[in-house]
């Protein structure tokens, strides 16, 4: 893997993909999908042994090079050959999905002795996604398996296959509170894609922010900016500072988002005995002591 910038791109991506396919990961520090793509693009180049060239692109860094390749979203990967983008995908798939694409293209490996079945540990990415997607399958109408099989797709950036996913409960949002937190989450990520540029979406809400901290829009709006990256801490001190400033304000709109990080927050509670009590998360345990407080206040 290579870190590639202007400066190297002809020798490290154009030059290079004559001989061998480049696959360009257009990535940034603050995006969550990208970080969870990363180690699964580096074990498929390991894994491949040369068959193609893994280079990293950070789209805040080389914002020329992003709109050279008219990138969109992040995570991005393109795929070069000959000097020519051939093909590419949007979005965190998991490492199966990644040699499904790169196995079109890529000449075929060398023959050898069949590799021993390669086993995914339970909690791998793809695992649960399989186990999510048949727990849905199985039982369409279960709260639960929809929320977690959506919940789970958002957060390997994989929106589109989300939104699919939502579509038969949306319109339960106003009496399924669970619902009504993933559609906020992508209300959130919404926001986000109507943003082209982040740096100066940041830098207009500081400046907002900074100028009257009683700019509940900008506070907001920066609430849910953090969500979209995931930073559902941040989101929550943000949402507070509302709260504790106006309770009420917008109709409850930061009270019931940040009701709404809380539930994706949570995680399930492990199995106990019988008459035993499931330990709760203590992040989530503490913020939610900090809402009933000002709440109550």
């Amino acid at each position: 893997m290579i870190d590639v910038t202007i400066a190297n791109f002809q020798e490290e991506v154009i030059e290079a993909s004559m001989t061998t396919p480049v696959l360009i990961d257009f990535w940034a520090p603050w995006c969550a999908p990208c970080k969870s793509l990363g180690p699964i693009l580096e074990k498929v180049e390991i894994a491949y042994e040369g068959r193609f060239k893994l280079v990293k692109i950070d789209s805040d860094q080389e914002q020329q090079l992003g709109e050279a390749f008219g990138i969109r979203s992040i995570p991005t990967c393109i795929l070069l050959m000959n000097g020519q983008p051939v093909d590419g995908f949007t979005g965190a798939l998991t490492e199966g999905k990644i040699k499904e694409f790169l196995d079109k293209h890529l000449p075929p490996a060398p023959e050898e002795a069949p590799p021993e079945e390669e086993v995914v540990p339970d909690n791998a990415p793809e695992a649960v996604l399989e186990r999510l997607q048949s727990a849905v399958a199985t039982d369409p109408a279960s709260e639960a398996a929809r929320f977690d099989y959506v919940k789970h797709l958002l957060s390997l950036g994989r929106e589109d296959d989300a939104k699919v996913a939502f579509a038969p409960v949306i319109a339960q949002t106003a009496v399924v509170r669970r619902f009504d937190s993933l559609k906020r989450w992508m209300d959130a990520l919404d926001f986000v894609a109507a943003h082209a540029d982040a740096a100066s979406a940041q830098t207009t809400f500081d400046a907002k922010i900074t100028a009257n901290k009683r700019d509940f829009d900008a506070r907001f709006d920066q609430a849910r900016w953090l969500m979209a990256e995931q930073r559902w801490t941040d989101a929550l001190d943000e949402l507070l500072e509302i709260l504790m400033r106006d309770k009420t304000w917008s109709d409850g709109l930061a009270r019931k988002t940040y009701i709404a990080i809380l539930d994706i927050m949570e995680t399930p509670k492990p199995k106990v005995a019988d008459g035993q009590i499931p330990p709760e998360d203590a992040t989530v345990a503490s913020y939610r002591r900090r809402l009933s407080s000002v709440v109550l206040s």
